[in-house]
């Protein structure tokens, strides 16, 4: 499966449009993780408890919506974006969307001389 941010891929012919394809995730803070990168905020630098949490949460609602995208019988997913919203205090949903289409590989053009 093909998953891009742009709205076409190389080589490719865009023949159907499938619909809008989704994942998500609710992630919550962990108690023991807020401490550490409550230090860390004394100190500098990078929050790497919160680094590593938001890029499982990406990961996870990318598969899950590569797995919409499955269901549909879509080639690929075009226009991808991400997301972000509160829904509770301490709870952050994350959603990763794009538009599911059947694609044809276009011959590549030798060029001419």
């Amino acid at each position: 499966m093909l998953i891009v941010t742009t709205d076409s891929i190389p080589d490719h012919r865009i023949t159907e449009t499938l619909g809008i394809a989704r994942g998500n995730t609710i992630r919550a803070k962990h108690i023991g993780k807020d401490i550490l990168a409550g230090l860390r905020m004394l100190i500098g630098g990078e929050i790497k408890e919160y680094t590593a949490m938001l890029t499982e949460a990406r990961n996870a609602a990318l598969q899950r919506m590569e797995w919409d995208a499955q269901n549909m019988e879509a080639d690929a997913v075009v226009n991808v974006r991400f997301v972000t919203s509160q829904v509770m205090a301490g709870a952050a949903e994350l959603l990763a969307y794009g538009t599911a289409v059947k694609l044809e590989k276009v011959p590549s053009q030798s060029p001419v001389e």
